[in-house]
């Protein structure tokens, strides 16, 4: 079996010692070619390679923007990881390399949704056990689009107030500070007092969906939980999973009457939905779209990607396979 690992050297939770037990355990199991990412959007280019030459896997060590350029690479066969194939779509995960997650990062979500250990060592374990079994998993996606631009997410995408946050916090990670829950935690605590929260930008459409205006902040998801504080789970769409199509929280208020209980409910283990008239729900949707009267800030899987003003929003189902 041939197999490409991508490594992202400035992953947060790892250091070269443990990187080089990790690629010795994965080379003793497969035909191992290393590749390390040396700017954005690499990973997305050496994963279209990888596609292109007929890999049978690709490993990745790194965090959550680490695999979603990956993946878009092994979705998309061209190097920008951009425009969408016109494969994608149910039961195409078969016609790709398989992917194997090593969580590097912060939060991990990714790998953590998919029932991985956050710890890197322990993650190789239980990959190099699934190597050994041929265990695997077919998992579904999200995908955007904006303008004539597309791009995969594994596990979220967000537009307002978090993805306001994540470009923040990516500011002062620029400034050669590293991004850890307590620096999300302040950061977006801090930004809460800058934000607008009293007109709001958006607008939510869908074939079937009835239309929301009023929309300050939207968190889309593909699986449950949506990100971590720590070892803590948050889940403002608890019924979320790679099985099934895309959930949404909108917020119609940004006051403290409003997010208090919210935030006190999706950091609980609840799987029932959060309540309230000024929050807009979806579940197991395969496709809506996010107007903005200006523009707003978007995220994916953690990514800023910078101000959009429409989003289109599908449910890529079986899309990928995953070694797990």
């Amino acid at each position: 079996m041939r197999a490409m690992l991508l490594v992202n050297p400035k992953a947060t939770t790892t250091n070269s010692r443990t990187r080089d037990v990790l690629i010795r355990a994965l080379g003793a199991a497969v035909e191992l070619t290393v590749e390390e990412t040396g700017y954005r959007g690499h990973a997305a280019t050496l994963a279209a390679t990888a596609r292109v030459k007929g890999y049978d896997v690709v490993a990745v060590l790194g965090g959550d923007g680490t695999i979603n350029e990956t993946v878009n690479g092994l979705l998309n066969p061209i190097d920008d990881g951009t425009t969408a194939p016109a494969s994608a779509g149910r039961g195409a995960a078969a016609g790709r390399p398989s992917l194997i997650v090593i969580p590097g990062g912060s939060a991990n979500v990714f790998a953590r949704g998919l029932g991985l250990p956050n710890d890197p060592v322990e993650a190789t374990g239980a990959v190099l056990e699934a190597l050994r079994e041929g265990r695997h998993r077919t998992v579904g996606l999200g995908q955007a689009r904006w303008s004539s631009e597309s791009r995969y997410f594994t596990f979220c995408a967000g537009m307002g107030y978090d993805a306001e946050v994540i470009r923040a916090v990516e500011g002062l990670r620029g400034a050669g500070r590293k991004a850890t829950p307590t620096r999300y935690v302040t950061t977006a605590l801090r930004h809460y007092l800058l934000t607008d929260k009293r007109h709001p930008a958006m607008t939510l459409t869908g074939p079937g969906i009835p239309k929301a205006d009023g929309v300050f902040m939207a968190i889309i998801t593909n699986t449950s939980p949506w990100t971590y504080v720590g070892p803590r789970p948050v889940r403002p769409t608890p019924w979320a999973s790679f099985e099934t199509g895309l959930d949404l929280l909108g917020l119609q208020r940004m006051g403290p009457l409003a997010l208090v209980p919210l935030i006190r409910h999706i950091l609980t283990e609840s799987e029932a939905l959060p309540s309230g008239r000024h929050l807009v729900q979806l579940h197991d949707e395969q496709e809506f779209t996010l107007t903005a009267s200006r523009p707003v800030a978007f995220e994916l899987d953690g990514d800023y990607l910078g101000e959009r003003e429409s989003v289109t929003f599908r449910s890529i189902p079986d899309a990928l396979r995953v070694l797990v």
